[in-house]
């Protein structure tokens, strides 16, 4: 429901008691006759509403009073909030009624041998003990049923009392308390197999610990709640325990698991400077961490956000089995009315006979097992993926990729590490590779730049200690200059030895020799002279190749890298991963006209980046993904899919998965469709009764549940 507005208020609400499409149904009703409402938004696997409205019309309290006249119970939500499947008393109460109905009905089966006067062909005692079953199982049922009815509503409340009273006056007591207690039964059920699903989003929110030990500028150590702890903080994590919150390591060293974010399987090491996330296991020596982010800026915190919100859009199956069941209910209901009247006036029938299976037809018109199925799946195809380290934003991408035609590869950052280094040093004019490297390194040390860096890296590798230098100046786009001992030194590329004046012949071959074969080119060289060349060059992934020839094997038609770089060095990477076409000199706006394309020729394009650069091209194609770097802001901003680590080996795992989720899905709604149909068939022939239809929706109800929560149990990749 939406409606349009200027100015509202916005509270989510968790619901207790909202475990199936009928109470989503139910809450609408109400809401829609609730003035200043103008925005709802359900989300059933998280169990919560998001209600938008006009504060000059009604109010949080108001919004409350409206949840608990349907018969649920709403509170405030919050992260920190106890599980939305916490069994509360309105859910022990359900289930002491189920009890009560399930013993009931077997007292009077057992009592049904007794030698004493029928009631309707039932003895008396069984026929109390029914009504008793009846009695319990309505205290739950009929006032969901009677405000259904108010409103015109026929939902399964509805026609369960219908099946249930039509029994009675057929004189079918055993069925009627059968009915009763199998619909309570399968409610209980449907609730608790939905709670399973949230707890698995729960064990998310449970990674980081509440509480964080903070040292204070004494020394002295306090265990405080991580939601007051501030940037800047220092934290004090022994080994064993989990991080708290995102941080830089500045004291101590250790090894982090970070699986219960990014996925990976092997601990990373951690030392001064580095960075560890909320939720991950420091697992060797103690370390202080300076935090870096609030408790609800963390990178676990936007993987659980980007999760919840996942599970509220629908995705292609979900959308067309609520569209399906919109009609399927109410053509079921009038086929049964049908069933009743026509057999008795066409043919002479008995009423009684045809009114028995009517009843039976309306029960088969529960669309529950078929409505439920999909969402649960999606759900845990959802949370198997976020356990993983691949963070997608709803189940319209999760189905999506599995379809893909094309994937295509950014280079820089994506097939390759996007981290250039020293690949070759070659000295000229009798100097030594180790002064080559002491020199370069000291002009270089006071750089930002990636080349710089790179040098500067390669140098301590190596053991050189960079001297100090002076008047250090950058030479935007070109390079640096500095002086070292007293003495100028420039280091740059091609151009500005040229602009010099200093290009000798041989360096100039040199440079021009590998400036075309992958590799970026600088040469460093004093007033007299230059000194040597430097070498870099972007690796490919160490899994790229195989990860490309993953996807191939994955049925993927084709696999193409686009790329800024010239064509030279996009031949090399190309030829590296093993990716056949590539498209090089392209900018941004170009390798948004390349998916445009292979889009128009009917193609689904998976489009794979840094997820800045390239977001225009992640935002045009079928399906954006990502490079997490463990989790960066703009990258879980930007595409459809996140991958938490730039482990190219989660894609075809990630193409696996989907393809498996959509094969549950049909499953699901193969097997909810089929009972239906079965029964809807025995019941017109007279081979089904009302306890059995209900047993199989029950039955039907778990077997799709079920059957999507195997998604969770999901091997990871690598």
């Amino acid at each position: 429901m939406k409606r349009d507005h200027n100015s509202s208020k916005t509270i989510t609400l968790r619901i207790a008691g909202m475990d199936c499409p009928d109470e989503i149904k139910e809450l609408t009703c109400a809401f829609n006759a609730q003035g200043g409402i103008l925005d709802l938004s359900f989300n059933l696997m998280r169990g919560t509403i998001t209600v938008s409205f006009d504060p000059s019309a009604t109010d949080s309290e108001q919004i409350i009073s409206i949840v608990r006249a349907t018969g649920m119970r709403a509170t405030l939500f919050s992260d920190r909030a106890a599980s939305p499947n916490d069994r509360d008393g309105g859910e022990r109460k359900a289930l002491s009624l189920t009890v009560m109905a399930g013993l009931g009905t077997a007292v009077g089966l057992a009592l049904g041998w007794l030698p004493v006067i029928a009631f309707h062909n039932t003895p008396w005692p069984s026929a109390i003990a029914y009504s008793i079953a009846i009695a319990a199982a309505w205290w739950h049922i009929a006032p969901k049923a009677w405000r259904a009815a108010r409103r015109l509503r026929l939902d399964m409340n509805v026609l369960m009392t219908i099946a249930v009273v039509g029994a009675i006056g057929l004189g079918e007591w055993f069925e009627a308390s059968t009915v009763a207690f199998l619909f309570m039964l399968s409610n209980w059920l449907e609730s608790w197999s939905v709670s399973r699903a949230r707890r698995a989003i729960q064990s998310l929110m449970e990674l980081a610990p509440p509480i964080a030990r903070v040292q204070h500028g004494d020394g002295t150590e306090a265990e405080i709640d991580t939601g007051a702890v501030q940037v800047g903080n220092r934290v004090v994590v022994k080994p064993g325990e989990k991080f708290p919150l995102d941080g830089r390591v500045i004291e101590g060293s250790t090894s982090a698991n970070q699986a219960p974010i990014t996925g990976e399987s092997i601990p990373v090491d951690k030392t001064v400077g580095d960075e560890v996330f909320a939720g991950t296991i420091n697992q060797e020596g103690a370390v202080v961490v300076e935090v870096t982010k609030p408790v609800g800026n963390t990178v676990l915190a936007g993987v659980i956000r980007l999760v919840e919100e996942a599970q509220a859009r629908s995705s292609p199956s979900e959308r067309f089995v609520d569209r399906f069941a919109l009609y399927y209910t109410p053509a079921v209901i009038v086929v049964a009315v049908l069933v009743f009247v026509l057999p008795p006036l066409a043919a002479g029938g008995g009423w009684g006979t045809w009114l028995y299976r009517s009843l039976v037809l309306l029960v088969i018109a529960c669309p529950c097992a078929l409505v439920i199925s999909t969402p649960v799946t999606i759900v845990s195809g959802l949370t198997a993926a976020a356990r993983n380290g691949v963070l997608i934003k709803g189940g319209e991408y999760l189905e999506a990729v599995g379809k893909a035609d094309v994937i295509a590869f950014d280079k820089t950052g994506t097939l390759t590490l996007g981290r250039p280094i020293v690949e070759k040093v070659i000295p000229i004019n009798n100097t030594t590779v180790s002064r080559l490297l002491e020199l370069a390194s000291a002009v270089e040390q006071r750089s930002e730049h990636w080349i710089a860096q790179a040098i500067v890296a390669h140098a301590r590798k190596e053991g050189i200690v960079a001297p100090p230098c002076d008047n250090y100046i950058a030479i935007a786009g070109k390079g640096a200059k500095a002086q070292v001992d007293g003495k100028t030194y420039l280091i740059g590329n091609h151009r500005l030895l040229e602009e010099e004046g200093i290009c000798t012949e041989e360096v100039h071959g040199t440079m021009l020799e590998h400036e075309d074969c992958h590799h970026t080119v600088v040469a460093l060289s004093s007033e007299d002279g230059p000194l040597g060349v430097f070498l870099l060059a972007d690796s490919a992934r160490g899994e790229a190749r195989l990860s490309v020839e993953e996807l191939r094997a994955c049925g993927v038609s084709s696999i193409v890298m686009l790329t800024g770089d010239n064509e030279g060095t996009a031949r090399a990477v190309a030829q590296e991963c093993g990716v056949t076409e590539y498209r090089a000199e392209l900018l941004p706006a170009d390798k948004v006209q390349a998916i445009e394309d292979y889009k128009a020729r009917g193609q689904r394009v998976v489009m794979v980046g840094d997820g800045i650069n390239d977001a225009p091209a992640l935002a045009v194609a079928t399906v954006g993904i990502a490079m997490g770097g463990g989790g960066t802001d703009a990258s879980l901003e930007t595409a459809d899919i996140g991958l938490m680590t730039d482990d190219l080996r989660k894609l075809p795992w990630l193409i696996r998965h989907s393809r498996r989720t959509q094969g549950i899905i049909a499953q699901n709604i193969a097997l909810s469709l089929s009972v239906k149909v079965l029964f809807a068939a025995l019941a017109v022939f007279g081979l089904a009764n009302l306890w059995m239809a209900i047993a199989a929706d029950t039955g039907a109800s778990l077997v799709v549940t079920f059957n999507g929560l195997r998604l969770l149990r999901t091997k990871p990749s690598g």
